[in-house]
């Protein structure tokens, strides 16, 4: 008998962070960077990175809920990035690096907004949250050099640079949630 994974899509700036941290965690089967919330079908990378097909990058969570709720990714998803920038994570910039959830259903549209409504309401950022919660209509795996993107390019600058102080700061936080 096998187990009913479920599926999770965020949005949180450039894909291979959010690929590489939600990797990592107990109960996550497989993460997928691609494109979501577009009007161009079959987006190529160059063509979202334009900021004209409406497309966010994103990662889309294949995930045992058994092992991990969608609250407790949703948890991470607020600790992990700035949620409070318009169109932007650090140095990227534009729409494809907005803040977003897509939902699969009503529930985890209601877990969704409450979650928002809680961390904006808690003292977790000093800014209001821009983040956008949206019914998923598609979602395109983004080309195959940018899977697993962190783990094959350790040394890779942006790597370098941006994903792994990122991974030390979520490492840290959310020790007892990792995988051994």
């Amino acid at each position: 008998m096998s187990k009913q994974l479920e599926t999770a899509t965020f949005g949180a700036g450039c894909f291979w962070c959010i690929e590489a941290v939600f990797q990592e965690l107990k109960g996550v089967e497989k993460v997928v960077s691609g494109y979501a919330g577009g009007s161009v079908e079959n987006p190529t990378y160059q063509q979202v990175c334009s900021g004209t097909t409406g497309h966010a990058e994103v990662a889309q969570i294949s995930y045992d809920p058994d092992l991990i709720s969608y609250e407790d990714l949703l948890d991470v998803f607020w600790r992990t990035h700035d949620p409070t920038t318009l169109d932007r994570q650090g140095a990227d910039v534009g729409p494809q690096y907005r803040s977003v959830i897509f939902y699969h259903h009503e529930e985890q549209k209601a877990l969704a907004e409450k979650s928002k409504r809680e961390t904006d309401a808690s003292d977790l950022w000093p800014n209001p949250i821009v983040t956008e919660i949206n019914s998923l209509a598609k979602f395109y795996p983004a080309e195959d050099y940018h899977q697993n993107y962190f783990r094959q390019n350790p040394y890779q600058p942006y790597c370098q640079m941006v994903i792994n102080p990122k991974m030390s700061k979520f490492r840290k936080e959310f020790q007892s949630r990792l995988k051994a």
